[in-house]
């Protein structure tokens, strides 16, 4: 029996801290019959932020992917990382939601449930306990791990303790930014071990180079297993290399048993597929080692960066750096792991870009000091409070968040109707219902495009000929082209592509084609008419997608017409994964809307014109 275990998060926790999980299935199948014989307690290959790639940027079946890897990896458990109430997405799920969702997991190849709340709120754990218990899931309370004046060693042991009351089979210490040092390992794991008595994980990111010696002092206070990512995808955001580790661990008690040699060959693997993606190694550059003071994680850092280039603003990272802690005391401390690192991270950006701070505020921070996310950690700074929260209805500290999310499995199974095609087709739209409605519905046209083939083919003489190449390029060309049905007739064989959800237009022949691929310029836009110069313009304060409404289907929050209040929500834009609210700048009457429902906008961007009341338009008499 090996002395310490790893747990492997090179397919997910190391993909996502460092290639910002864009790691496709295709290059991870090849390895995973290598891994399967390493002897690993468990391999993490699923959950956290895979789930949303996968259809945000992969074009792949999230539950797909986790059957094929299970099929390569028969003999090795694998792990996924559950947002406890959140599950893979990014707000509260009801408890119907959860049930469904980890049933489904489990059915399709997880075994370690790792489940964590941003917050250390226990409310937020135990629907996902409660159904890892009753489908014979591994359920791993994981403790969010952090340093600030209201996070102490006893209240960390109250949180593992009531982990262990919800029948948790181990504790995880997921230190997500790298704060943890040596000697607080060491306390800690043995405190643990003392006072709760389960398994301890050890979740560390390497971030300012501490992990390893953690690891090392973790195996020797009682810890029995670590989290490691295979060299290629490790160091930097990610987590120590196992390479390194188990080496380390060799000739002692700890000696994990694992063959350095095999390590070695899917380290060489994964070497090559960096190569050809093009990704950088994992490097802790003096931004990383400055974690100590702005706490920062792995995965939030290079989701900052990557969204700073977005908005254009790479040069003014230290300057958002320095305004994390500064907006994280003032909302009360919480431990920066998601979606708390988005918020926090979001928010800062928000300041430091717009040169006002908290101007702009995101629904998700409003909801937050609300209390719709959970308690606090500590007291938010009164000022922030009043004006953010205003007169907002909060959350009674008695109500637990849980509780608000109410849609059914039913409800959401109803609302997709029959583009889902089964269980994980409904699962999938009730986390991202943009996304997945967008990947079902190009996915079930390709399924239908299939079946006419077959039976058009069916009908067709036996001297007709059908070019499956060919009518898969015309199904790519209606994609591309937004046209919304194309006919071909060719040789006796007449092939009809329709895209659902887009309005036809007459059929085109097939000298058409050529045209619907290479559609005509539009014509120029008439110039716009002179605006009075005293309305005011209302512009994109980010890179992001504008939203009239809080949610489909729902009445827009202001028309032409209306007169608002200063302060009163105008519009969403959607940025860095948060919906942050528009206000008007002052009291007036909309003139202008200028934009369409779900419009990609820039810095800059007009989104509305208000004229202030009190004032009359220019050229007007009195």
């Amino acid at each position: 029996m090996p002395g310490l275990q790893l747990m492997d998060t090179t397919i997910r926790d190391g993909q996502q801290s460092l290639w910002a999980t864009r790691m496709q299935l295709g290059d991870m199948l090849p390895i995973l019959p290598k891994m399967d014989k390493v002897g690993y307690w468990a391999v993490e290959a699923w959950g956290g932020a895979t789930f949303d790639t996968c259809l945000r940027f992969l074009d792949e079946n999230p539950w797909e992917r986790l059957r094929a890897i299970k099929s390569h990896m028969p003999n090795t458990d694998l792990a996924m990382l559950s947002r406890g109430q959140n599950l893979v997405g990014y707000k509260h799920y009801s408890k119907d939601i959860v049930n469904h969702f980890i049933a489904a997991a489990k059915r399709n190849g997880i075994h370690v449930f790792r489940v964590f709340d941003a917050l250390n709120d226990i409310r937020n754990v135990v629907d996902n306990a409660e159904a890892i218990k009753a489908c014979g899931g591994w359920f791993e309370g994981a403790i969010s791990y952090t340093v600030s004046p209201v996070h102490t060693l006893d209240g960390y042991l109250e949180y593992a303790q009531q982990l262990k009351d919800l029948g948790a089979d181990s504790i995880a210490i997921k230190d997500m930014a790298g704060m943890l040092t040596p000697f607080r390992t060491e306390r800690l794991v043995k405190a643990l071990n003392a006072e709760i008595g389960l398994p301890v994980h050890v979740h560390c990111h390497y971030v300012g180079g501490m992990a390893p010696m953690n690891i090392v002092k973790a195996a020797e206070a009682g810890a029995m297993i670590a989290d490691t990512a295979s060299a290629p995808l490790a160091f930097g955001n990610s987590h120590p290399a196992v390479e390194t580790i188990v080496a380390a661990l060799q000739e002692s008690r700890y000696d994990t048993g694992y063959d350095l040699d095999l390590l070695f060959e899917i380290a060489d693997y994964w070497e090559e597929v960096r190569k050809r993606g093009h990704y950088k190694r994992g490097v802790s550059s003096l931004t990383h080692m400055k974690v100590f003071s702005h706490q920062v994680p792995g995965g939030m850092m290079s989701n900052l960066i990557a969204q700073l280039e977005i908005q254009n603003a790479l040069d003014r990272v230290d300057e958002v750096m320095r305004e994390i802690p500064r907006v994280r005391a003032e909302v009360g401390y919480p431990p920066l792991v998601t979606p708390m690192s988005q918020i926090v991270g979001t928010q800062a950006v928000m300041n430091v870009l717009t040169g006002s701070r908290w101007s702009l505020v995101s629904k998700e921070m409003k909801d937050y000091l609300c209390g719709y996310y959970g308690k606090t950690p500590g007291p938010v700074d009164p000022a922030i409070y009043k004006k953010v929260v205003g007169n907002s209805e909060t959350l009674p500290p008695d109500v637990s968040p849980a509780s608000l999310a109410t849609t059914t499995y039913e409800q959401v199974k109803q609302e997709i109707g029959d583009l889902a095609t089964c269980e994980e087709d409904v699962l999938m739209y009730a986390m991202f219902p943009n996304e997945a409605r967008t990947f079902l519905s190009k996915h079930r046209a390709t399924e239908r495009v299939d079946f006419l083939l077959e039976r058009e083919s069916s009908q067709a003489k036996e001297d007709d000929y059908v070019d499956i190449n060919q009518i898969r390029e015309l199904v790519k060309v209606v994609e591309e082209s937004g046209v919304g049905e194309i006919t071909v007739e060719e040789e006796g064989v007449r092939i009809n592509v329709r895209m659902p959800g887009v309005a036809p237009v007459a059929a085109a022949p097939a000298a058409a084609v050529a045209s619907a691929a290479a559609p005509a310029a539009a014509p120029a836009p008439a110039a716009a008419p002179a605006r009075p110069a005293n309305w005011i313009e209302v512009s994109a304060p980010m890179v992001g997608t504008f939203y009239t409404s809080p949610a489909p289907g729902e009445p827009p929050f202001v028309k032409v017409g209306d007169e608002v209040a200063a302060g009163e929500t105008l519009c969403i834009v959607e940025a860095m994964k948060l919906m942050n609210e528009i206000a008007a700048p002052q009291m007036g009457t909309v003139r202008e809307v200028c934009l369409e429902d779900a419009t990609p906008v820039e810095f800059g961007t007009p989104l509305f014109y208000i004229e202030p009341h009190g004032q009359a338009d220019a050229g007007e008499g009195e």
